[in-house]
């Protein structure tokens, strides 16, 4: 494949979570076009399953889509240089009030590679130690849990439609084959 050329970026827009740019891109047909981007440091999910082999998913409201939706605990990384792992263990204590010493990368997920950068990296643990909710300070969860069944079931018959559970959880399903 040709090569694709970013020429130049402009900042249209800097966000406490995102950075929206204009790309001034030269394509391999020779054309000039530009491109809108959504930058983002980067996010990390995990799989929680308890001691009785039931996954700990939250529902949380997303303005974005103004519903809630059933997923793995998941947040943004800090900074950029945040290791994801380190998120992924900072975000199950948040949002779900546990730690896990035993924490595994399952896969990566590009959100919406056609206008972000997001890239999610999910873990799964199967060792949870209780702790303490650290839910910030304008953040609503509800914590559910489920056996793997019902979660697959649940994505089946359209109740879970987050991209980043559908991946983890069919990911995590291969693995326990």
């Amino acid at each position: 494949m040709e090569k694709f050329e970013i020429i130049e970026k402009h900042l249209e827009h800097h966000g406490h979570i995102i950075d929206f740019y204009t790309y001034d891109m030269k394509i391999p047909n020779g054309n000039e076009v530009q491109w809108d981007i959504i930058e983002h440091k980067g996010a990390a999910a995990i799989i929680p399953v308890d001691e009785e082999g039931r996954i700990i998913l939250v529902r949380q409201y997303r303005g974005a889509i103004d519903d809630l939706l059933l997923e793995i605990p998941a947040g943004g990384r800090d900074s950029a240089e945040e290791d994801f792992k380190l998120c992924a263990a900072r975000e199950l204590e948040e949002e779900i009030g546990y730690i896990s010493d035993e924490i595994h990368h399952l896969v990566d997920y590009h959100s919406a590679a056609a206008y972000t950068s997001e890239k999610i990296a999910i873990y799964y643990t199967e060792k949870l130690i209780p702790s303490h909710q650290h839910l910030d300070e304008n953040e609503f969860v509800q914590i559910e849990r489920y056996t793997l069944d019902e979660v697959i079931q649940m994505i089946a018959d359209g109740r879970i439609t987050d991209g980043k559970t559908i991946a983890a959880v069919m990911a995590y399903k291969v693995l326990k084959k």
